[in-house]
């Protein structure tokens, strides 16, 4: 075995990982299962445990119904500043949490798209890219039948993702909004943000922005992009867990002239008025609608004051290296089997995964999974290596890519 996937070139990369000390503290991290998954559901933290029982116990067992004025009122604005400073490059009183990344979808698709038909009758096209995950897809397609509008697609290489002159080509006089994702579901392609962004603006378009596999794993910089709107969930990269909160941000400019489509009394401007008619609260909470979720949104809040303790340059420089080793032993120990990169190469085009294809790629996943080696499976022929920077080591990517090839080894 050559120098490059040998084991004492995969110990001394984490001998030299400067966030290695962080790895004890996600459950299940220390064991000897290979979890190639996290940018679907990440590792919980230990301390998350504590934080649950002691929330169980003291806030909603002692506090009782006192627990809502006490904090848990504002929690999704409160966790949201934390969210926008410490991952999303947001200002504060930009970015609630709250539904899931399904409704807060609808609300802030339908809201711009709304909001530009009014101000322009002839703006009533969403754009969006032909592999976007499906959920944007299908939202997309359910509000412009909704709303008599049309959607345009760009047609994108899975293998790569949109660029700035598709989205350049795409746009004109009728774009009311465009939705894409940062981090390209199926191959971890990494958007041009600020460059589409700039696009969208100049064709007179709203820009947001799917964040579900880059927040937490990439740098974010929304106020920096200018970009009107985004949306993310939090239980990826953000360890949350199953079916934590997800995750909107509404830049300030656009508060008062959206109008939210879901109106609930959470969103209200005074919410125990419990009055005849709705009044929208000034600010992000109009974007809210019904009760949040509170218990769920605990492990988020450890999660964050991880990754602000650790810092999101640091987190992505350790994302870079963990892609970069994955692709080079897929290289030089899965292309002799007819294993396929499907990721951009370029690790400035790359988010927090990689792909590799190979028409066997479904059974060896599976297999997989019953030897405690979890990665997941996407079509076509895809299997998907997601690397969480915080919780996954050099030497169980090692451990994992070896596995890949003895399975694939079984089955020719």
């Amino acid at each position: 075995m050559s120098d490059l996937t040998s084991a004492a070139r995969a110990e001394s990369l984490d001998a030299a990982d400067p966030l290695r000390a962080h790895r004890h503290r996600f459950v299940g991290a220390d064991t000897g299962l290979v979890y190639f998954d996290g940018n679907s559901l990440g590792r919980p933290l230990v301390v998350s445990a504590d934080r649950l029982h002691s929330f169980v116990v003291e806030e909603w067992g002692g506090r009782l119904i006192r627990g809502w004025d006490e904090g848990w009122f504002a929690l999704p604005l409160t966790v949201g500043d934390e969210l926008g400073r410490a991952t999303l490059g947001a200002g504060p009183g930009q970015t609630v949490v709250g539904d899931s990344t399904t409704v807060l979808l609808y609300k802030l698709v339908r809201a711009a798209l709304d909001h530009q038909v009014r101000a322009d009758p002839a703006r009533r096209e969403i754009v969006v890219d032909s592999d976007n995950f499906p959920t944007d897809r299908y939202v997309v397609e359910g509000i412009a039948a909704e709303r008599g509008c049309a959607v345009r697609w760009i047609e994108v290489d899975r293998a790569a993702g949109v660029s700035v002159e598709q989205v350049r080509a795409a746009v004109g006089p009728a774009t009311a909004v465009v939705v894409l994702s940062h981090v390209a579901y199926r191959s971890g392609h990494l958007a041009d943000a600020p460059g589409i962004t700039a696009a969208v603006h100049e064709a007179g378009g709203l820009a947001l922005w799917d964040l579900c596999h880059s927040v937490g794993a990439v740098p974010v910089a929304l106020d920096e992009w200018g970009a009107d709107l985004a949306v993310g969930c939090t239980y990826k990269y953000l360890n949350g867990g199953p079916g934590s909160p997800a995750f909107a941000y509404v830049a300030e400019r656009w508060q008062a002239e959206l109008t939210q489509p879901i109106q609930g009394w959470m969103g209200h401007a005074d919410p125990f008025l419990m009055g005849p008619d709705y009044e929208p609260s000034v600010g992000i909470r109009r974007f809210l609608s019904g009760t949040p979720s509170v218990l769920a949104m605990q492990p988020l809040r450890d999660m964050l004051a991880l990754v602000d303790e650790a810092g999101m340059d640091a987190v992505r420089a350790k994302s870079v290296a963990l892609t970069s080793y994955a692709v080079e032993l897929a290289d030089a120990l899965l292309a002799d089997a007819g294993v396929r990169v499907a990721s951009p190469r370029d690790a400035g085009r790359r988010g927090g995964h990689v792909t590799l294809t190979h028409p066997s790629m479904r059974e060896v996943t599976a297999r997989l999974w019953a030897e405690d080696v979890i990665p997941d499976y996407r079509d076509p022929e895809g299997l998907r290596i997601g690397l969480s920077p915080l919780s996954t080591s050099f030497a169980e990517t090692r451990r994992g890519l070896l596995a890949v090839r003895e399975v694939l080894a079984a089955l020719s």
